[in-house]
């Protein structure tokens, strides 16, 4: 099978509603974690009105479509238990190990590490229950 052959096999649909979960996840985890995230990273609330919110979801959305799309190929025809373990593997054993290396490297705090892997490894594994099971 080539290439061609791989992403016309995919499930769009799924890919698109699992690379959406992550805004859902995110809503949910960085208004529960606001406080200590503003903490970690030294904002103010005129910090966060400064920033551009339209560019910053649209590439959010472009970059979790990425993540859902690559994740998908990994994932192939798998089931959902399949899915739910690269999901977190991946968010978990990748995503929060490099956020941890960076972030060591920035003298980010503990808390800083926490939050943003967190929500990562979450995000990560419902991206992967999702495309697993939705085939």
């Amino acid at each position: 099978m080539d290439f061609a052959e791989v992403i016309q096999n995919l499930n769009w649909l799924a890919i698109i509603v699992a690379a959406l979960s992550t805004f859902l996840i995110g809503g949910i985890w960085y208004s529960v974690f606001e406080k200590p995230w503003m903490e970690a990273n030294n904002f103010t609330q005129e910090d966060l009105k400064k920033r551009n919110m339209p560019i910053v979801f649209g590439l959010s959305f472009f970059f979790s479509l990425l993540m859902s799309l690559n994740l998908a190929m990994f994932i192939g025809k798998e089931n959902i238990v399949f899915g739910t373990i690269a999901g977190f593997l991946t968010g978990f054993g990748w995503v929060a190990f490099a956020i941890a290396i960076i972030s060591l490297f920035e003298n980010r705090p503990l808390k800083y590490i926490l939050i943003n892997s967190g929500y990562m490894i979450v995000a990560f594994t419902l991206m992967g229950a999702i495309l697993g099971a939705w085939k």
